[in-house]
């Protein structure tokens, strides 16, 4: 939602803040006033064009920032963070500077971003309904969504999208072993021998570890025998064949027996504990050292050994650099190499695996097109019937969903009637007046009847709950929607878009006082013209909210041109009379 728009020295308007009401907001003023400047402030912080022509004579740039209120749900706040930016306090500043000469910047919560960055967070904040911006749902693209998110088919859709990712995976890797066969044969020729080698080594994790560490101690079987057989001596003789000789194990248990003698009370008998149990751990290393000593392991070839280390070592110095690395590319060559075994049987493989995956997209396609005729047909009803409240009685709009025709050649690369969003050609058909030719929506038809168009799919698309982020997560603006209305039409035109402000903020610029009644708050826009010796020294615009009597005056001003008691008396009872 809109909290706050700030405009400098932009055309006329060389300071002003907007701050919309959280329902319907009216822009009202006399023509030529500068109205138009708050639609071109939007589109600039919604990253739209802007030319330098815009900033107010004589100043050196036009300024604008829009304060939007979010959601921490919002998928907005998910756009923020993946331009490097963060929402504080539930609100995102999107600003925009446009110099008298130079390049304009964007700028997002105090950062400068990509001009396409305000587009894409503006896109899920705000709608402008201009003459200027209806094109925008003249593309297919956006009236494929709009009937998506009316017909609620998120299923379908998903399941489309998976079938369509699968069929896309196994055409690559068919066309990989048919277009790419010499490169692909190639690579599989290397991967098979390098596989082969691996294989012919057999290694296990570790191996090589384990070798050389055996290695050393054959190289150094006498240091170790040495040094055993000189621990063994010094903890038990008898292990060495010296039956006469004292080892520590022996003089330790003296000491304990010596202890044990004396009946005398004292910490005596605690001492012999703590050496027999030292006995203990001596006498278990004298034990592990005598079965080191009789030559615990098999003897090794140490040839073999070293041979063995060398056929791992080149295993690692090209697929390492652990044995783990080998075994883990090896096991990925070999899935690799699956894909690329370009055998008559393996492209015999692929593309009946091909067609199976086409068969089952085109069947997902069809699932999810009789869902869109389906909802194409309620939407364009319910829309029709909309035309018919807003002074547009006879016109209609007729949403064609055509599925395109199976071609019958398949092959790699080529998806027939396929695409990433289904099999259908969908249009929006406008008929602006009976008699009128269906026109494509956004051509030849005036801004005004587009702008009742959109209200009407606006107003459907509120009660079929379609606004994303919940209720007034995005901002309507819409401008020219009055044109050519009048009377009891006005009032209810008017009525429409106060019902639309139940669930979204409404901002709409209006010359109808039918239309205005009925808005939350209201914001005059009036243009004074500064003379100096019978000449224009230019023109400065305001913008003023009016409350009470002044929008009273307001009212009467739009019923009449004047501010007579006439027009005030009927300006009380149409603001009295315009409410749900």
């Amino acid at each position: 939602m809109l909290e706050e728009l700030e405009i400098r020295s932009l055309g006329p308007i060389h300071h002003a803040v907007l701050r919309p009401a959280k329902g319907m907001t009216a822009i009202t003023g006399e023509t030529g006033a500068g109205k138009s400047m708050l639609l071109n402030a939007l589109r600039m912080i919604s990253g739209g064009s802007a030319a330098s022509r815009l900033v107010s004579p004589g100043e050196d740039g036009a300024w604008a920032q829009g304060i939007f209120a979010v959601e921490d749900s919002s998928p907005t706040v998910g756009i923020v963070h993946d331009a490097g930016g963060d929402v504080e306090d539930g609100e995102i500043f999107l600003t925009r500077t446009l110099p008298a000469h130079g390049r304009s910047r964007a700028v997002l919560n105090g950062r400068s971003v990509p001009r396409a960055i305000l587009g894409d967070i503006s896109g899920e904040l705000v709608t402008i309904h201009g003459q200027a911006d209806q094109l925008r749902m003249a593309s297919a693209a956006r009236q494929r969504d709009f009937l998506d998110r009316y017909a609620q088919d998120d299923g379908l859709l998903d399941a489309y999208r998976t079938a369509w990712r699968h069929l896309n995976d196994v055409d690559v890797k068919l066309r990989n072993v048919t277009e790419q066969e010499s490169d692909a044969m190639q690579k599989a020729d290397y991967l098979r021998e390098s596989i082969e080698r691996i294989d012919g080594v057999n290694p296990h994790a570790g191996e090589d570890d384990e070798l050389k560490a055996m290695r050393d101690r054959i190289e150094n079987a006498a240091e170790i025998s040495l040094g055993i057989g000189g621990a063994l001596a010094a903890l038990d003789g008898s292990q060495m064949g010296a039956d006469d000789a004292m080892g520590a194990t022996a003089l330790v248990d003296q000491a304990v027996q010596s202890l044990r003698g004396i009946h005398v009370a004292g910490k005596y008998g605690e001492i012999a504990d703590r050496l027999a149990s030292l006995n203990a751990e001596l006498e278990d290393v004298a034990f592990t050292l005598g079965g080191m000593a009789d030559g615990g392991e098999e003897p090794q070839n140490l040839d073999e050994i070293n041979e063995r280390i060398h056929d791992l070592d080149e295993l690692t110095r090209r697929w390492g650099p652990t044995i783990q690395d080998v075994l883990d590319w090896r096991e990925q060559a070999g899935y690799d190499l699956e894909d690329l075994d370009a055998s008559p049987e393996r492209v015999e493989q692929l593309r009946g695996e091909r067609e199976t995956a086409y068969e089952s997209a085109l069947a997902a396609a069809d699932a999810l097109h009789e869902a869109r005729v389906a909802a194409a047909g309620e939407l364009a009803s319910r829309v029709t019937g909309e035309l018919a409240s807003l002074a547009m009685s006879g016109a209609a709009l007729d949403i064609d969903v055509r599925a395109r025709e199976r071609s019958g050649h398949d092959g790699p690369g080529d998806f027939g009637p396929l695409d990433a969003s289904g099999r259908d050609d969908i249009r929006f058909l406008f008929t602006p007046f009976p008699g009128s030719p269906q026109l494509p929506m956004g051509k030849s038809a005036s801004g005004g009847e587009l702008s009742r168009l959109m209200l009407a799919l606006e107003l459907v698309a509120a009660d079929r709950g379609m606004n994303g982020g919940g209720d007034f997560a995005m901002t309507f603006v819409f401008d020219e929607v009055d044109a050519g209305v009048g009377g009891k039409t006005a009032v209810e035109l008017g009525r429409r878009l106060a019902q639309l402000a139940r669930h979204a903020q409404v901002v709409v610029v209006t010359h109808l006082a039918q239309v205005a009644s009925w808005a939350n708050a209201q914001f005059v826009v009036s243009k004074t013209v500064e003379a100096n010796g019978g000449e224009d020294d230019g023109a400065t615009t305001t913008v003023t909210e009016v409350r009470g009597d002044a929008r009273e005056r307001e009212i009467a001003r739009m019923l009449a041109g004047s501010e007579s008691e006439t027009s005030l008396v009927h300006a009380r009872e149409l603001l009295k009379s315009s409410t749900l």
